[in-house]
């Protein structure tokens, strides 16, 4: 199907979103008002450079606070709508957005709206235009899309039809499965956005807080597969009213929202694309350093060990303990282009995936507009993250034998790597895991950092032996002091945290606040406190088990954790981890750092 995106999605001027949306692959665009009243372009040049770059013009928007209105406004109104049709006719599309009334002043008239409606379209047919009435989620009167329907039907204009918007259908709890009892030539433009799961006000939510499909919580495929079934032929169209993609980067948020809907065309069955069999594990997290001997010595403690360095187009060395994997490289494997000038610090920069089909895998992200790093010099296929660290395809182990998944207790595993992103980026990685290599995705938290909100979402495969935290830095500028970390299952954090302090080695100091606090909150042995106390370990639980873990100090951006998972816990601890970013906080002022 051809796909559009409302220019009022992207940042920057109208010639930079035209740029970005063509570059992105998409066929069309929205034209917001606003976008184009900003522009020192005449609708003239606007059309002729879209013409030049291969984009039609679908839909102009919006018309506000047009019908259901006193005969003094509604003859303003009409001659305002007259305006508008020209300025179409000089960009040459006929296609009007009109959204129901939002004003006080609205009549609860539905035969008054229609008729005005209708009045409206008359006056568009002059013009060769078509007038989509679209009902808001905060309209005064119509914020139903069956209401807006009562409406357009009773006008009975033929160039007088719905906009359908998933974002104003679904933050009314609306079922979409009413939609395919609409006529679908009488659908004349369906809009897409997803939203995270809130109780604020609509219209704040609206405005603020929408996203692309696959990256909230909304059932935008619902409102979709119904507008097909209907009979809906046109664009699938992108209106997303977000305050981080309006900063972002145009061209990213572009790709980023074309890959929304080519998965979203997958889950309706429209696109095949390679298929997406989930990690089965993680093979190893790679970490490069100018200087790695503080890395060496610090995994060293941990029971680590190392046949020393190899080459493999970099120089890599690898350490391993039970079946958890460090590569630590002082190449430029991996590095990521927008923290190059920090490259001589110890940083986290790729990880390796057990795949069941790596080339498989690398065509599918190929499909959904991921870059992948050709083949030379490289032994693995290698897709780039949101975050710019690589994400190595490896073949997955012989069946029987161990993947090093969190579910092997008498060993070291990786248990999940955290990875911080781009404060513009959480929503995109989201979106990059779960299309791109089918990890599905968990609730987002938000947390209190020393520095302010800090958010985490995960991503794991079905048995979560792949768990991948994705944490938002809670400012743009702090995003280098967020380390990333790589968290290992042990059989006891007791035995492991005194192995590690008998190497001469400690553990982040944990308040002894927060140790009164837990004896507070949880009925724990007198001995057992005193014990995680000295040994500066974190506890939780839920009805399923407990959680044990403490945490390394941070060697350049990079830190680990050691955990154990006791029964039946899934979680990560989120507890707990206000108390480990304000203790590495307080570290990082004491350190002088």
């Amino acid at each position: 199907m051809r796909t559009c995106i409302a220019t009022v999605s992207l940042s920057g001027s109208l010639t930079e979103k035209l740029a970005a949306c063509a570059a992105a692959g998409f066929d069309g665009i929205e034209i917001f008002e606003p976008d184009l009243v900003a522009s020192p372009l005449s609708p003239e040049q606007i059309a002729e450079r879209a013409r030049e770059l291969g984009l039609s013009i679908d839909l102009y928007q919006p018309l506000r606070e047009f019908e259901a209105v006193d005969e003094d406004e509604f003859t303003r109104n009409l001659r305002r709508a007259r305006r508008k049709f020209e300025v179409m006719r000089r960009l040459g599309t006929d296609l009007l957005l009109v959204c129901s009334n939002v004003s006080p002043r609205t009549v609860d008239d539905d035969a008054l709206a229609a008729a005005q409606l209708g009045l409206l379209a008359d006056a568009a047919a002059e013009h060769g235009i078509r007038i989509a009435y679209e009902a808001l989620a905060w309209g005064t009167a119509v914020n139903t899309y069956a209401h807006s329907w009562r409406i357009v039907e009773a006008a009975d204009r033929p160039n007088l039809g719905l906009c359908l918007d998933s974002f104003h259908i679904l933050a009314r709890d609306g079922d979409p499965r009413g939609i395919e009892q609409i006529p679908g030539d009488k659908i004349f433009f369906l809009q897409l956005a997803d939203a995270p799961r809130t109780t604020m006000d609509i219209l704040q939510w609206s405005r603020h807080l929408r996203c692309f499909p696959g990256q909230g919580g909304f059932d935008v495929a619902g409102v979709t597969g119904a507008a097909l079934k209907a009979g809906y032929h046109g664009p699938l169209s992108l209106e997303v009213f977000n305050d981080e993609f309006r900063q972002a980067d145009s061209a990213r948020t572009a790709v980023d929202g074309r890959r929304s809907l080519i998965r979203l065309q997958e889950q309706l069955g429209i696109l095949d694309l390679p298929a997406a069999p989930a990690p089965s594990g993680i093979a190893y997290a790679q970490i490069s350093a100018a200087d790695p001997e503080r890395v060496r010595r610090q995994l060293t403690a941990l029971g680590f060990t190392t046949d020393g360095w190899s080459r493999q187009g970099d120089l890599v060395e690898t350490w391993q303990q039970g079946d958890a994997r460090i590569l630590i490289t002082t190449g430029s494997a991996g590095r990521d282009s927008h923290r190059d000038s920090h490259h001589d610090v110890a940083r986290l920069t790729a990880i390796g995936l057990h795949t069941p089909d790596p080339a498989a895998a690398a065509k599918r992200a190929e499909h959904l507009l991921a870059p992948v790093l050709p083949r030379d010099h490289r032994p693995q296929e290698a897709v780039i993250a949101p975050d710019g660290s690589l994400l190595y395809l490896v073949p997955a182990p012989p069946e029987g034998a161990s993947d090093g998944g969190p579910n092997a207790p008498t060993t070291v595993v990786i248990d999940h790597v955290a990875l911080t992103q781009q404060w513009h980026g959480f929503d995109e990685a989201a979106l990059f895991y779960s299309s791109v290599l089918g990890l599905t995705l968990r609730e987002s938290v938000e947390l209190a950092d020393p520095r302010g909100l800090f958010r985490s979402r995960t991503v794991t495969n079905a048995d979560e032996s792949v768990r991948l935290a994705l944490n938002l830095a809670p400012h743009p500028a702090h995003i280098d002091q967020h380390a990333q970390h790589v968290a290992f299952a042990v059989p006891s954090v007791i035995d492991a945290v005194r192995r590690l302090r008998a190497a001469g080695h400690d553990t982040l100091a944990i308040p002894a606040n927060y140790y009164d606090d837990l004896d507070a909150r949880f009925d724990l042995p007198a001995q057992t406190l005193v014990r995680l106390r000295e040994l500066g370990i974190l506890y939780d639980r839920d009805e399923h088990g407990e959680f044990l873990h403490c945490y390394t100090e941070s060697v350049g951006r990079v830190f680990f954790e050691l955990l154990q998972r006791v029964g039946g816990y899934r979680g990560y601890g989120a507890a707990n981890a206000p108390v480990r970013m304000a203790a590495q906080h307080n570290h990082t002022i004491t350190a002088g750092r």
